[in-house]
């Protein structure tokens, strides 16, 4: 079995540190690079084109819009999908605004990595000690002011009346304290597409992967397993 791990907004791949080791004993890893394009559909065509020939995805945030691309794009190469803390609407006006002066603002090289703040509110209050604020802003100043352009000004066109196309069995995965994702989005997701699953991780905000990997791990690993399974006999 072949993983494509597909981060989210300002994230590269420590996102998956904590769940790489476990999960390279279910697949193959490889890690999506969301760092070069403008858009979704171009994130997906570079993802699709850097992709072993088939692959199970497992889409974080952002990188879950950019795997629901992917999936319309090239539907037999996608064996299965993964799809945590995610939404399929699209940008609110309030987001849209915040984009448009960010497309506006002259120059990144001032960059400095994410917020505290915009940091903060991605996680849980139980998990928002300063090991792991540095590590989250670590990776935005890794990626760097060029990249926070691009992603920051991205524009998120909400698919939810295309879910129904979707055939490839699907997991979505909530956390019960996301202040950016809300259970009614994730419910979208799972009501949306045919014969999906849903897994509600309780005791962690937005950023699941680092926040309890243990527990995410606990719902991915089966659901990979039982995946194995079911293509091996089928």
């Amino acid at each position: 079995m072949n993983i494509v791990l597909v981060p989210g907004y300002m994230l590269d791949d420590d996102l998956w540190a904590d769940v790489a080791e476990d999960l390279a004993q279910v697949g193959s890893l490889s890690h999506a690079d969301l760092s070069r394009d403008a858009t979704i559909e171009g994130m997906a065509q570079r993802l699709l084109k850097d992709a072993p020939e088939q692959f199970v995805l497992i889409g974080f945030s952002m990188g879950g819009y950019v795997a629901r691309e992917v999936v319309r794009l090239a539907p037999t190469r996608v064996m299965g999908l993964i799809l945590i803390a995610t939404s399929s609407r699209g940008d609110t006006e309030v987001q849209a605004q915040r984009k448009a002066t960010v497309a506006r603002t002259p120059s990144s090289s001032k960059f400095g990595g994410l917020s505290r703040g915009a940091i903060m509110s991605s996680l849980g209050s139980a998990h928002a000690n300063e090991l792991l604020i540095a590590r989250i802003r670590a990776m935005s100043v890794r990626l760097g002011g060029d990249v926070f352009m691009r992603q920051s000004s991205l524009v998120r066109t909400g698919d939810t009346d295309q879910l129904g196309s979707f055939h490839c069995p699907t997991l979505v995965i909530a956390a019960a304290d996301d202040r950016l994702r809300s259970l009614d989005e994730a419910a979208e997701l799972h009501t949306g597409i045919p014969g999906s699953q849903l897994a509600v991780i309780p005791g962690t905000g937005h950023m699941i992967p680092l926040e309890l990997p243990g527990e995410l791990l606990d719902v991915i690993r089966p659901w990979l397993s039982n995946l194995a399974v079911a293509g091996a006999t089928s």
